[in-house]
């Protein structure tokens, strides 16, 4: 009995460890895709800007503006999505790993 009661609180107890190295490891993952995102959409605004810079008139500003807001959207979309994911792994991880269901 005591035994068994040794066996059961040392395997919660490596449940935890790894549970502990793999919340340390997304969330490294997540703040990692978000930078990498950050970056993405500061590159895009950097470009848009240039190019509105060299624009020969209002249309065309306009035109770079519009596209540039309309590819902004369609990021941001993904973006939120992947975050999405990679948080709803994350508590699945975390759920899985504190209850010992994978």
């Amino acid at each position: 009995m005591a035994k068994d009661a040794k066996s059961a609180v040392e395997g919660a107890a490596e449940r935890l460890q790894a549970t502990g190295s793999a919340i340390a490891d997304q969330g490294q993952q997540l703040g990692i895709k978000m930078l990498d995102q950050a970056e993405a959409n500061t590159r895009e605004a950097f470009n848009a800007m240039r190019a509105a810079a060299e624009a020969k008139d209002l249309g065309e500003v306009m035109r770079i503006q519009g596209d540039y807001l309309r590819d902004q959207g369609g990021r941001a979309m993904t973006q939120a999505r992947e975050i999405g994911e990679l948080i709803a792994n994350f508590g699945r991880a975390t759920i899985g790993g504190i209850t010992g269901r994978d």
